[in-house]
């Protein structure tokens, strides 16, 4: 079976070619054309898979790689995922983000192979300011930043594509997702590598560099990527497209993953340091 993951050289895209090359599937990775290729999360598959050049931005791109790949799964992981970063440049994430998926599923409608399976990558900031606890697939969205307006967007076509066009297509709706690909700016990645940061610096004898951190009781539901990414291959191989929620069930503070971390690290007086 040939998979087109787009957004393969992040965190999920990664993963989601991996598991899916474990399976004996032929994997197409698509990225966009770059200066300095950001490859470091697929080096160790990256002799395994096709890359191929494609943009959310240009819908010709995606038309090209549609017909050429002929695929029959496609699952999108690609957008521009930093919620901060959406405040700066919002025009563009709504671009990417939200249109970039109105793209690939027009690509997909007029070039794939009868009865492709698309998967869009949601995401748990579409409830944004939750109007009930705990969230499920059908809590209305609220969202309350540019990133997740356009994640609905995204979410939202989707849906109107199976109905209209009756097309197999589905979505996961991830709450937070960690591993050791996740990117630096991320607050999971920056407590670990602090603490492992100041461990070393303690070491050594040096007088390490503070943690600075926002809200330490602020909560998250936070899962393993690599428990998410089966999620979403299990629902973009179920037999009947729907919208599923892909969670822990659990929420943590940002205080106890510190604590955690630290308590890794050999670090048990770690309030000193952050």
């Amino acid at each position: 079976m040939k998979v087109l993951v787009s957004g393969c050289t992040g965190q999920a895209g990664s993963i989601i070619a991996e598991l899916f090359l474990k399976s004996g599937h032929s994997v197409y990775g698509m990225v966009r054309h770059s200066a300095t290729p950001n490859y470091w999360r697929i080096e160790d598959i990256r002799d395994k898979i096709q890359l191929v050049m494609g943009d959310l931005a240009d819908y010709t791109s995606l038309c090209h790689i549609i017909k050429a790949v002929q695929p029959e799964i496609v699952i999108n992981c690609a957008s521009m995922s930093f919620v901060g970063a959406s405040w700066s440049q919002p025009e563009l994430n709504i671009d990417i983000t939200g249109i970039g998926v109105l793209r690939l599923l027009e690509a997909i409608r007029q070039y794939a192979p009868k009865g492709c399976r698309f998967l869009q990558f949601s995401s748990s900031e579409m409830f944004g300011g939750v109007l009930e606890i705990p969230q499920t697939e059908k809590t209305p969205f609220n969202p309350q930043s540019p990133y997740a307006c356009a994640k609905v967007l995204a979410h939202q076509l989707n849906i109107v594509y199976r109905r209209s066009y009756n097309m197999h297509n589905s979505s996961v709706i991830c709450f937070n997702f960690e591993s050791n690909k996740r990117g630096d700016e991320f607050v999971t990645q920056k407590i670990a590598k602090g603490a492992a940061r100041i461990r070393l610096s303690l070491e050594a004898g040096i007088e390490p560099e503070p943690l600075r951190l926002g809200n330490l009781q602020a909560k998250r539901d936070w899962s393993h990527a690599k428990d998410i990414c089966r999620g979403a291959i299990l629902a973009v191989l179920h037999p009947e497209p729907g919208d599923w929620c892909l969670a822990s069930g659990q929420t943590r503070s940002v205080e106890e993953f510190c604590h955690y971390a630290f308590s890794a690290a050999d670090i048990p007086d770690w309030r000193k340091y952050v």
